[in-house]
């Protein structure tokens, strides 16, 4: 098992894309440790496409190939000025904080996003020197798709929030940035997805600042890749079956952000396990790679609009980490682990799956995990009793001796015919 990696050194997003103050790095490397002991050899420093070819693999004995490049390159911004001096993409800013490179940022740094990448550049940028960071970020701040909790700690950390407000213009001097100047917005009518479209209101106003960073969005960068017949979508993300990860050239499997988009970086583990199966099964012929998967078709249960009473229904919130003030504004988590009540308070919510699916494949039957449950949101059915018999634990000698008895005579007959031919 082999990982090819462009970068110089392994770990991609988790690595590169994110802040130290959100995942310390030693966790990472930590697992990738565990790795190496496992067998997996890192080759860093090497693009496949340009510096080494899947055909070229192919020919070393490589039966399979994985695709995880990421949605490593940022979405322009698409306003005049882009190719100022002191621009960045949020990813590729984040990347050269993480490679130890300090981008010059000067004292006033203008973010243009509302995600959690957006979040993760402000707070660097204030870790690396800015002393006015803003956010402009075009719809209110109910709308911003960051997480609640990223947005409160970098209001705590000093950035300062423009909502409704988006750039039109980013202004320099000499090649470089002096300014960014930008336009109020309201919101108008919901667009497609139920989101309420901005409206520009023709107020305009000029921020001074030294540097524009964006993070409004990542694609996917193919480069050179050799992928044969792989096809991708208009998004620019790779085409493939949605259980098995095989794309249309069969060798070859993808996951994570360069096929579904960018998403959580645990969307993207879980892929890479669904892949592992996919690809040991395929460089094993005469296995198929839809035997026993499970689709994990997932509905979750909509409390608010049940038509079932729901006084009774656990409602307790999420914990919240500690804060250590002494981290603040640092490259260290400033967060703190939960404390044994917290921990006890966590373990015991009910986190409402709404749904339970059992994997038949693996299932005994013994009902374990029905006790387990304070709220009785476990149960056991039998789709088809007429196929099965339930037997009591201490009667199971009488139900299998018999089976027993015709296994050994059907083993000893065919030992009898093997010796006589």
């Amino acid at each position: 098992m082999t990982v090819f990696d462009r970068n110089p050194v392994p770990g991609g997003m988790l690595t590169l894309g994110i802040p130290s103050f959100r995942l310390e790095k030693d966790v990472v490397n930590a697992e990738i440790e565990v790795l190496r002991e496992m067998g997996v050899h890192f080759q860093c420093g090497v693009e496949i496409g340009k510096d080494l070819t899947i055909d070229q693999l192919r020919e070393q004995g490589y039966k399979g190939f994985y695709l995880a490049i990421g949605a490593q390159k940022s979405a322009p911004i698409g306003v005049p000025g882009e190719e100022l001096s002191g621009v960045y993409g949020g990813v590729d800013f984040l990347r050269k904080v993480n490679l130890g490179k300090k981008p010059r940022i000067g004292k006033k740094c203008a973010v243009i996003g509302g995600g959690n990448v957006a979040m993760d550049v402000c707070r660097t940028a204030i870790r690396l020197g800015a002393k006015d960071t803003y956010i402009i970020y075009r719809r209110s701040q109910a709308e911003m798709p960051a997480d609640a909790e990223e947005v409160a700690e970098a209001m705590e950390e000093g950035v300062q929030f423009r909502f409704l407000t988006a750039p039109v213009e980013i202004l320099g001097t000499d090649g470089k940035v002096t300014g960014i100047r930008v336009e109020r917005m309201v919101l108008g009518e919901p667009d497609e997805k139920g989101r309420r479209k901005p409206v520009g209101t023709g107020e305009f106003e000029t921020l001074a600042v030294d540097s524009v960073i964006g993070a409004i969005g990542q694609t996917v960068d193919w480069g050179t890749l050799d992928t044969g017949a792989l096809t991708t979508t208009k998004k620019g993300t790779a085409e493939a079956d949605a259980l098995t990860y095989q794309t249309a050239q069969p060798d070859i499997f993808v996951g994570g952000d360069c096929y579904t988009g960018p998403k959580f970086a645990i969307d993207a583990i879980a892929a890479g396990k669904e892949a592992a199966i996919s690809l040991h099964r395929y460089v094993h012929p005469g296995q198929t790679l839809t035997a026993g998967r499970d689709r994990r078709v997932y509905k979750a249960l909509d409390k608010e609009h049940v038509l079932i009473e729901t006084a009774d229904f656990d409602k307790d919130h999420r914990q919240m980490p500690g804060y250590n003030a002494a981290k603040a504004k640092t490259f260290s988590d400033a967060r703190v682990t939960f404390t044994e009540e917290q921990v006890k308070k966590e373990a015991s919510r009910c986190l409402g799956c709404g749904v339970s699916v059992v994997d038949a494949n693996r299932c005994i039957g013994c009902g374990v995990c029905t006790t387990r449950c304070e709220f009785d949101a476990i149960y056991l059915r039998r789709d088809h009793p007429e196929a099965t018999k339930m037997i009591r634990s201490e009667d199971k000698m009488k139900a299998i001796l018999p089976y027993m008895v015709k296994r050994a005579a059907r083993i000893k007959v065919k030992e009898l015919r093997s010796k006589r031919s």
